[in-house]
């Protein structure tokens, strides 16, 4: 579906380390979760479902083909970014092809590493890429406002309706707030994706911690936690350092024993992919056959040709109807002949809305 999130940071907060750690697990776990790169700094992962195995189980399928997160490294920020500063320019280019971003923020200390600004703050230095963001926003937006005012004055109504929104946009920036804390009464959603400015994409915050404090956080974690809890966002907090050496362990055993001496119940890179799914608003529904169970990605709300088509265009454009069991019924009854014999696989059409661990059988004709 080309779903991706782009990870960003200051240099030398942990994330390229981040990024290397995802695509060294994916490749480690080849069988469960394949990762191909697409460039040097784009990589595709396996997101973590257990139902996937559990569905498989019932349908006795040869393999299990996970859907995947794109995940892009985007080029180290500095300040002065907006202006073409280091790496600006190709920051700023690649993070406006993204969906999300997913911010890594320093929370460790260590004399081996320098910090940029010489001492650990991680919601100043939230401030300084959101800053960055917000100012190259506004001077995309205002280069707009000339050519919009000419054509409005000319009766044209998109145009009017376009320059009103970037002028709530602009009083909201010089205001210091991202777009994305823009309403919907204000004229956010569709219209400020329309705009294609930085600051309207979700973010996720992930706190880069020592080995020692992976399971607890520690004073820096719990500031990003309220700072994102003010802007409605969510935080994962992980150990690069951890997952380096999880990425290693090829046997499954060996990887729970190694984060459970950790008191850790999962890799925080799960905790990423799953946390960049959420943030998308993506769901999963699943096919399953004896040949193979996959997982499919689809917006939250899409209704059932929709889901056909992330399979196949044909299969949306001849679509007649899904035959559908919820998760929770297919592993209750145990399988889909054991549901069908119950009386519990729902025939639907055009308009029933997807739901997430949906089981779809799409009957289509063209």
């Amino acid at each position: 579906m080309g779903f991706n999130c782009g990870i960003v940071g200051l240099p030398n907060v942990g994330k390229s380390t981040l990024f290397n750690a995802l695509t060294q697990t994916a490749q480690a776990e080849a069988a469960n979760f394949p990762f191909c790169t697409i460039e040097p700094n784009t990589g595709r992962v396996g997101v973590p479902d257990a139902r996937m195995q559990a569905i498989s189980d019932f349908s006795a399928s040869e393999k299990l083909v996970p859907t995947f997160l794109e995940f892009v490294d985007i080029a180290g920020l500095v300040r002065g970014a907006s202006t073409g500063e280091g790496l600006g320019n190709k920051f700023l280019a690649n993070i406006r092809e993204v969906d999300a971003v997913v911010h890594v923020l320093r929370c460790f200390e260590d004399d081996n590493v320098t910090h940029v600004d010489g001492a650990i703050d991680p919601v100043r230095d939230a401030e300084t890429v959101e800053t960055e963001l917000m100012l190259a926003d506004m001077e995309s937006l205002e280069k707009r406002i000339d050519p919009l005012t000419k054509k409005a004055r000319g009766q044209d109504k998109e145009a009017a309706a376009t320059l009103e929104l970037i002028e709530q946009a602009l009083t909201h920036l010089r205001d210091g707030q991202p777009l994305r804390l823009m309403g919907m009464a204000e004229g956010g959603g569709k219209g400020m994706r329309m705009l294609q400015t930085l600051t309207a994409k979700p973010v996720l915050y992930v706190c880069n911690v020592s080995e020692e404090e992976a399971a607890t956080g520690n004073a820096w974690t719990k500031k990003v936690a309220a700072m994102a809890a003010e802007q409605g966002a969510e935080t994962v907090i992980i150990s690069a350092k951890i997952e380096e050496e999880v990425a290693q362990l090829t046997d499954e055993t060996e990887k729970a024993e190694f984060l459970e001496a950790l008191s850790l119940e999962e890799t925080g890179l799960a905790g990423v992919v799953r946390a960049g799914y959420e943030l998308l608003e993506l769901i999963t529904f699943f096919t399953s056959g004896p040949k193979e169970t996959r997982a499919w990605t689809v917006k939250r709300g899409a209704k059932a040709p929709q889901a056909a088509g992330a399979i196949h265009t044909d299969f949306e454009k001849g679509f007649i109807k899904a035959e559908t069991i919820t998760y929770e019924t297919f592993v209750e009854l145990g399988g889909e002949q054991a549901t069908k014999d119950a009386g519990k696989m729902r025939q639907e059409g055009k308009d029933y809305v997807v739901q997430d661990g949906d089981i779809l059988l799409f009957r289509f004709n063209v």
